[in-house]
């Protein structure tokens, strides 16, 4: 196994359990201790794992930053998504957007289609108040703040009643093994049921939101049918594309 790899694999087993021993991963990987100190030093370099005594521990996640602050952050990147998820909307779709700041960009790519569109994100909701051809479906309950959009257990049920045709996911990050995250506790139900009940789901993430997690789970990586991203994907995430069958699209 090349180095790469390796430590590729190291990285998801620790995040897999959180915190393990070194000599647990000397006996799982089958090289050196000071091969494993090493690759270990370079996971701790990168800022997302720290030493403790006799092993390492992933870092918690970070809490959500507040709404504002993520949309600005990475804009081109985000736009460029948008756009790209937008093209794939068609009249007459039934459509979930997400909260988020990329899943707002896709508003200029479909503000003039004649769809349904179900969401609780309040920033999209607002957006599209002039636009006639657009029915909206808010999906109500506790504000949340950082996320700028709406959230609560217990509209779970009412999305039961509406066949989605092609749902569109942001997250804080996802990996491998913990699969699609979110640090939103009051949304995650909610997402949980959208990626249920849709037909065809397409997950929107810039570069910045791989190998990261955020609070909770909302779905597998392979319960996603469609990644769109700025950047080209590691070489682990594009054997598991092809191993699930996702399609990878590149905004630009």
């Amino acid at each position: 196994m090349i180095k790469e790899q390796r430590i590729s694999q190291i990285k998801q087993y620790i995040e897999s359990r959180q915190s393990v021993a070194l000599d647990e991963l000397v006996s799982v990987f089958q090289v050196s201790k000071n091969t494993i100190r090493r690759d270990v030093q370079e996971l701790v370099d990168s800022g997302e794992f720290t030493k403790i005594y006799g092993g390492v521990k992933a870092k918690e996640p970070k809490t959500l930053e507040s709404f504002q602050t993520r949309k600005v952050r990475n804009q081109s990147a985000k736009t460029a998504i948008g756009l790209a998820a937008a093209r794939f909307v068609e009249d007459g779709d039934i459509i979930f957007v997400d909260s988020g700041t990329t899943t707002l960009e896709m508003f200029e790519g479909i503000c003039e289609k004649e769809i349904t569109i179900v969401t609780n994100n309040l920033a999209f909701i607002t957006r599209a108040l002039p636009f006639d051809r657009l029915t909206v479906i808010v999906i109500g309950g506790m504000l949340e703040r950082k996320t700028n959009a709406l959230g609560s257990p217990q509209n779970v049920e009412l999305l039961k009643t509406y066949n989605i045709t092609k749902a569109f996911m942001a997250s804080t990050g996802i990996s491998i093994s913990n699969g699609v995250t979110n640090s939103s506790s009051l949304e995650t139900e909610l997402k949980r049921m959208v990626i249920e009940r849709s037909q065809h789901r397409f997950l929107l993430i810039d570069q910045l939101k791989i190998n990261r997690y955020g609070l909770t789970t909302y779905c597998k990586l392979s319960d996603i049918d469609c990644i769109i991203t700025d950047a080209d994907l590691p070489e682990e995430y594009i054997q598991y594309a092809r191993q699930y069958q996702i399609q990878i699209i590149k905004g630009e």
